[in-house]
């Protein structure tokens, strides 16, 4: 699973963590890069653009390598997970823990913005992983568990979903079944908390 990580993220797979180290650079277009940069591209029609820009980051996540239940617990706010791309995944708040609101109006076309450090990231389904599949792995979070599209392995939309946003059932990765999160539009999006055991972000 962890061989679909690519964009420059090193993994190292150890007896009871896994460490994901990113720069966290996105590796499509996006308005925030700013005008002269390869990857810049306009703001489409009615984005709203923020104030911040795009600036390389220095992520080590922990995660367990074989995730286990526990009682579910609030995400942060701060990276919960990383995508495949090595992009921070962020939960379903504004700051201040505000609904997402308005703030949708600020992500470019892939469902990403940068906050005011510079941490580009994805609050919501990011489309740029999931144009080449809705049921492809998306990331990890940082209890270990994977997160998919939003169709699971079969092509369909789940109906099953907890409170945390996953269920179990059969991946394209883990045929026979696994817990996992399915990232989608629709709050809480990406996780409304860990249903597993926590490692740390850095």
């Amino acid at each position: 699973m962890y061989a679909q990580f690519a964009n420059g993220v090193q993994v190292t797979v150890g007896d009871q963590s896994v460490t994901l180290r990113s720069n966290g650079m996105l590796d499509h277009t996006s308005p925030y890069f700013g005008a002269g940069h390869p990857l810049y591209e306009a703001p489409h029609a009615g984005m709203v653009i923020n104030p911040n820009t795009i600036s390389e980051q220095n992520y080590e996540f922990q995660v367990p390598t074989t995730p286990g239940y526990a009682n579910p617990s609030d995400t942060p706010m701060s990276p919960i997970g990383m995508a495949v791309n090595g992009v921070a995944i962020f939960d379903q708040y504004a700051a201040m823990q505000q609904p997402l609101t308005f703030e949708i109006e600020s992500f470019d076309r892939f469902n990403g913005h940068p906050a005011p450090r510079g941490e580009y990231h994805y609050h919501l389904e990011p489309l740029w992983l999931t144009a080449t599949s809705r049921s492809r792995l998306v990331g990890v979070l940082l209890d270990g568990f994977r997160v998919y599209g939003p169709d699971d392995s079969g092509g369909q939309v789940p109906t099953d979903l907890d409170a945390c946003h996953g269920h179990v059932s059969a991946t394209v990765d883990f045929p026979l079944g696994m817990y996992h999160y399915h990232a989608n539009e629709t709050a809480p999006y990406i996780a409304g908390c860990f249903r597993g055991t926590l490692g740390t972000a850095g």
